[in-house]
């Protein structure tokens, strides 16, 4: 297996990661145990050292699940997982407060059986707090051993720029594949020119019938705690 680092930084990762969410989250009813734990270990040994999750995956059994399965590989794995998305009334909510933050962060330690977090993304934007309080944050639990690197998830080009300013942001994830190219027009050229690494989600393709590029629905980010939904590909206002 090939591997890469991610942008300028030092973080190497296989050139094909597992992204672990149908393993218990978004695709039907969660996948037996033990078949999935020995799923985990078969990709590593296939030279897979890649592996994404979030607390919001199931929530949270997504990430019990990846750690125990990668419990026998520490040091050997990256593991990426995502703060920013909550479930409240069955419903999945931004927050992206400092506090939810580190809150997210103890969490995710304690499930994923780890000392420190390999990625931490942002999973979507949230319009209520400003990206440099999240970047503030994270560097925060960068500075204390918790967190070592920083990531967003499906975010605008100024968000990036102006989280890269606060914090270096080591990778973005976004959707991108055949089907949705919309990365190539301005974040591709920018993630180029800030040294930041990219990672596309469902390289193979993602959609749903009635959800293509342009649509709303389903295809629409969580809603924020309060006020109108936005879409995965707008920039949220910033506050003076």
């Amino acid at each position: 297996m090939e591997k890469r680092k991610l942008g300028k930084s030092n973080l190497e990762v296989s050139a094909i990661g597992l992204g672990c969410m149908g393993m218990s989250h978004g695709y039907g009813p969660a996948a037996d145990t033990p078949e999935m734990i020995s799923l985990l270990r078969t990709a590593v040994e296939s030279g897979v050292t890649f592996f994404d999750t979030a607390e919001v995956y199931g929530p949270f059994e997504n990430e019990k699940l990846v750690g125990e399965g990668l419990a026998p590989f520490r040091g050997r794995v990256v593991i990426a997982t995502k703060f920013g998305i909550k479930m409240e009334g069955g419903q999945q909510v931004a927050d992206s407060r400092p506090e939810q933050i580190k809150k997210s962060a103890e969490g995710s330690l304690r499930r994923l059986g780890v000392d420190a977090i390999d990625l931490y993304y942002q999973h979507r934007v949230d319009p209520q707090v400003q990206i440099e309080d999240v970047a503030g944050t994270v560097k925060g639990l960068i500075q204390e051993g918790k967190v070592k690197h920083f990531g967003l998830s499906e975010a605008g080009v100024q968000t990036v720029r102006r989280a890269h300013a606060v914090q270096p942001v080591t990778a973005v994830q976004s959707e991108y594949s055949l089907w949705w190219r919309r990365p190539e027009e301005e974040l591709l050229p920018a993630l180029d020119e800030l040294g930041i690494g990219f990672v596309p989600f469902s390289p193979l393709g993602k959609r749903s019938p009635g959800c293509w590029p342009g649509s709303r629905g389903s295809c629409a980010s969580p809603a924020p705690r309060s006020g109108s939904a936005w879409t995965r590909t707008s920039e949220p206002p910033r506050s003076h």
